[in-house]
């Protein structure tokens, strides 16, 4: 079988509790379900180093730079500093970044801004954005539009969105990534989007240790998992898993060319 990548995981989430050798213990668990590498996503400052220092450590892991949405930061990230947190062969991506409305209420200017930052430090640095948006997809796509995301392009990252919201991203070059959410039996909008995403732009991830894919719903989430988020996107598509690896692990190159 072709290898799989985890194209969004939080290495540094991990709840290593039960892993004798740490983080060597789920990269093997990984290596053994197939998944050759995978990218640790960033969600705030406090966490940027030591996600960047995983992806030093270990070869088939990268790194990337950013803020979520819903974090609380002591001061705004500028692009500036993103820029610099970039400048590391292993840094082969801006964010996570985006807009959430779930968790947010009220004046979402501020995270308007913090958005648009990232993707001018996206622009700038020519690596690619990691967007998450939540009940948030008609500024999220105007706003990528306002700023020329297109220029920059990336991925849509754990997509729960309709078909519209992604084909408006595509448009911008972007790609769809799906999560565990899309092995949820109660998930049949997402099912259909997943069928009706090309496999050109198509990604796997896990988010781990968030949204664990059946079978192991409800228990911690592993990059390894990616192959059942993979597996069930082939079974709705009809197609191999084989074919869904080998498309989806052709298209993070694409994406991240750094890699």
């Amino acid at each position: 079988m072709t290898m799989l990548i985890d194209s969004h995981c939080h290495l540094d989430r991990l709840d290593l509790s039960r892993a004798e050798n740490g983080l060597d213990d789920v990269i093997a668990q990984a290596a053994e379900l197939g998944v050759e590498k995978m990218l640790c996503v960033s969600i705030d400052m406090s966490n940027v180093h030591e996600v960047k220092r995983i992806a030093s450590v270990y070869d088939n892991v990268y790194a990337s730079v950013g803020t979520h949405p819903t974090a609380e930061e002591s001061q705004e990230p500028d692009v500036e500093h993103l820029l610099e947190l970039a400048n590391d062969p292993k840094v082969i991506a801006i964010g996570e970044t985006g807009l959430d409305y779930f968790h947010c209420k009220g004046d979402m200017g501020w995270q308007h801004e913090r958005f648009r930052v990232h993707i001018e430090a996206s622009k700038q640095t020519g690596k690619p954005l990691i967007i998450h948006t939540r009940e948030a997809k008609e500024d999220t796509i105007r706003i990528m539009q306002e700023e020329g995301a297109a220029q920059a392009g990336g991925v849509m990252h754990c997509f729960v969105e309709d078909m519209d919201t992604a084909t408006k991203a595509m448009e911008m070059g972007f790609y769809i990534s799906f999560s565990g959410i899309v092995t949820f039996k109660n998930a049949k909008d997402l099912h259909e989007v997943a069928k009706q995403v090309p496999l050109e732009r198509l990604l796997v991830e896990t988010d781990s240790p968030y949204l664990t894919p059946v079978p192991y719903r409800g228990k911690p989430n592993f990059p390894g998992y990616t192959r059942y988020v993979a597996e069930y996107i082939a079974e709705l598509k009809g197609i191999s898993l084989d074919e869904v690896a080998e498309a989806s692990s052709h298209n993070f190159y694409q994406l991240f060319s750094h890699a």
